[in-house]
């Protein structure tokens, strides 16, 4: 029964191949076509939630053996990765439940989307995404689970700019992407570390091994998935990001972020869990960002007055509540926690367009007195206490100007470099030359090719022989002593320049990322 584990992600990747090539070659378009778009999505996820089913029912009756190892993808002296399964446990159960609520979710959509324009783009993405999240759960080791994760980031990237012709779903798509990079750069530091010191990325090896790792090594791998699984799951300070997801369709915002991806980084602390026990400060940092977005998810969600933004803020704030659980060690109420939350968030996003309907004429609930008279508090509230702006004033402004200048030096010193001066025939260099400029005599002939060269060594030729004949030029020529003052005052000014620039705080950032990457 192991082997029924390949197909569990296979269906949906095979269904995500076949909409997609049938759209690109003009097979599958249009409304007349949706039928066919609508009963590959529909009926391989289907087949996959049955085989998923099958396996968990395998497990608990105690006929898998826990692992099923496909063979070897990659060997490289003692790097061994290979192409392996969990077939047993939490992630079985996990990847159960999570197949059957995307197969409720594909069936609601075929509905929900009709007419609309990019049908069927959109189950080629929720058909994609499905077998990354299922790929993602699955996987034995840390680069198969990493190319899932990624996968599932870029499927929640094209799905929030959707509409792609409005500005603000682009613009928020790109801010959600680049912000889970973060996260994404943390999981590689941490998976590279685990090879480092234990030359294995397989799960299960590492989690065997923790007693090998001192204490200080525990906590270095156990920060890397914690920052990652705090990106995944929008915890502090990245929860602003799950807000903007909101632009995209309804059925892809219960997927995403109600009822299976935003729970993908609890599902990594609790997987490492061997490893999070070996480190305190770890489990420490766990419950207390838990608990600080908790808070901040229920204080900002009292402003909120539209019913997506309020479900974003329900839901942050229970995966700080399952962050909490773990940092305290309750991983198996986690987990419980984890699988009724995906039932019942995933329930409220698809529902999310018709509660106004059903909860009309119902009398909002008031604040208590003592949260109703802090002025403060609903202002911070009401702009989600600036995390935006002040992410924006840390990292995007210094990084962006930072951009600026070097795109600037490679537009007017790179560029020019490595070819944009004017040939060597071109410039004065000799007195006679000079002396023909002066009195206006043209005897150069532009299409003389006599001092351009070919190839690389021409070439640096060339540059070179244009170099010497400017230093003849400015220094010689025309006069050295002057020469040598007005350069000797501009290079002065440059160097005040570059000594301001070095000052700002954009540089300084560089300088520290700089720092810790050599450090490391």
């Amino acid at each position: 029964m192991d082997a029924l584990v390949i197909l569990i992600p296979l269906m949906p990747l095979t269904a995500a191949s076949a909409i997609g090539m049938g759209h690109l070659f003009g097979v599958i378009s249009g409304e007349a076509d949706e039928s066919i778009t609508a009963d590959i999505a529909g009926w391989t996820i289907s087949m996959s939630s049955l085989l998923a089913l099958t396996l968990l029912s395998a497990d608990l009756l105690g006929k898998n053996t826990g692992f099923y190892n496909v063979g070897h993808w990659l060997n490289s002296d003692t790097l061994d990765i290979q192409i392996n399964f969990i077939t047993g446990g939490f992630n079985v159960r996990l990847a159960a439940l999570f197949s059957v609520l995307l197969a409720i979710v594909i069936h609601f959509s075929v509905n929900y989307m009709h007419r609309e324009a990019g049908y069927h783009r959109f189950f080629f993405i929720l058909s994609l995404f499905s077998s990354a999240i299922l790929l993602l759960v699955l996987s034995g080791n840390a680069v198969g689970t990493f190319i899932g994760w990624e996968v599932a980031g870029l499927c929640s990237y094209f799905l929030i700019a959707y509409a792609y012709d409005r500005p603000v779903a682009v613009a928020n798509a790109t801010r959600v992407f680049v912000t889970n990079r973060i996260g994404d750069a943390a999981f590689v530091l941490g998976a590279g570390l685990s090879y480092a010191w234990l030359d294995s990325v397989n799960w299960s090896n590492i989690n065997a091994a923790t007693a090998q790792f001192t204490p200080g090594e525990a906590t270095a791998i156990a920060l890397c998935f914690a920052v990652a699984a705090f990106a995944k799951s929008a915890q502090l300070p990245f929860t602003p990001w799950l807000a903007r997801a909101m632009e995209g369709p309804t059925p892809s915002s219960a997927v995403f972020y109600g009822a299976v991806m935003v729970h993908a980084g609890v599902y990594l602390v609790i997987l490492l869990r061997p490893i999070f026990e070996h480190a305190p400060l770890a489990m420490a940092v766990v419950a207390i960002i838990g608990l600080m977005t908790a808070v901040y998810s229920f204080v900002v969600g009292l402003t909120q007055t539209d019913v997506k933004s309020s479900l974003v803020f329900a839901t942050s704030g229970q995966l700080g509540l399952m962050f909490l659980e773990c940092g305290l060690g309750f991983w198996q109420l986690a987990g419980w926690h984890l699988c009724a939350h995906a039932v019942v968030r995933g329930y409220q996003f698809l529902v999310a367009p018709s509660l106004l309907h059903h909860a009309h004429g119902n009398p909002i609930k008031p604040v208590a007195a003592p949260l109703a008279k802090l002025r403060w508090g609903y202002v911070a509230s009401l702009q989600r206490f600036w995390l935006d702006q002040i992410a924006d004033w840390a990292l995007v402004k210094p990084v962006r100007g930072l951009a600026h200048d070097l795109s600037y030096f490679d537009d007017h010193i790179v560029d020019r470099i490595m070819g944009i001066p004017a040939p060597a025939i071109r410039t004065i260099s000799s007195l006679a030359q000079l002396e023909e400029q002066m009195i206006g005599a043209q005897l150069d002939n532009d299409s003389d090719t006599f001092a351009q060269g070919s190839g690389l060594a021409g070439k640096l030729t060339e540059w070179t022989a244009a170099l010497l004949h400017w230093f003849e030029d400015r220094f010689v020529l025309r006069g050295i002593g002057k020469g040598t003052v007005d350069y000797g005052r501009r290079l002065g000014h440059i160097a005040n320049k570059v000594e301001q620039s070095v000052l700002r705080p954009r540089y300084l950032v560089l300088f520290v990322f700089i720092t810790l990457l050599i450090a490391f």
